[in-house]
């Protein structure tokens, strides 16, 4: 079975003063539904990421969702400066590397800044069911997805070098691809669907191929 590495929230526990790396566990089941075994990716220092990632043989990457980025709010109660570290340099081996990359919610809000894009405020995104607009037949998705976010991508958020595939009913993205290298995201979270829905399967199958 092929090794799928997922990037992990960081949470700070105040009765212990404890930073830790946290996954909902149903990312291992989606991942065993994808054919993959899921290994949690710990938030190292930088400098580690490119033995670290030769040493664990992964066939794919998921930048999961979870904690503000620093660069929209450093002062944000759940921002964490380590992380947006680790899967800066995370996303950089992964090209060098040719490793398929997909973002989850804040998953692809890092990959569009990684890229030089930017975010906006958005209202009415937490924990809400939306309609989705296709924009491609390059994948295809479900005509309804769920939103647990309060940054978007509007229009002219998104950095050059990607392409919207689907959006919401306003124009915001909600999926994009790199046009050269192996990477995609989704502002949607198909891990906290119960049952997981079969055209989240189907695409992220077809992608991390």
């Amino acid at each position: 079975m092929r090794n799928l590495g997922v990037t992990q929230r960081v949470e700070f526990i105040e009765s212990y003063n404890e930073r830790r790396d946290c996954l909902d566990q149903n990312w291992s089941k989606l991942a065993f539904e994808l054919g993959f075994n899921p290994i949690p990716l710990a938030n190292i220092k930088p400098r580690n990421v490119a033995q670290y990632l030769k040493d664990l043989h992964l066939d794919a990457i998921i930048l999961s969702g979870g904690n503000s980025l620093t660069c929209i709010d450093a002062n944000a109660k759940d921002a964490a400066v380590e992380r947006d570290n680790f899967e800066i340099e995370l996303i950089k081996q992964a090209i060098k590397l040719n490793i398929p990359l997909l973002g989850v919610c804040r998953g692809l809000q890092i990959i569009n800044h990684y890229f030089g894009g930017n975010l906006s405020p958005i209202e009415g995104h937490v924990a809400v069911k939306h309609e989705l607009v296709q924009c491609t037949n390059a994948f295809v998705f479900s005509n309804r997805v769920n939103s647990y976010h309060n940054w978007s991508i509007a229009k002219g958020d998104l950095a050059n070098d990607l392409k919207v595939l689907a959006a919401d009913e306003e124009g915001h993205c909600e999926a994009l691809h790199h046009q050269k290298y192996k990477i995609m995201a989704i502002m949607w979270h198909p891990e906290r669907e119960s049952p997981f829905l079969s055209k989240d399967i189907q695409f992220m199958k077809e992608f991390l191929k």
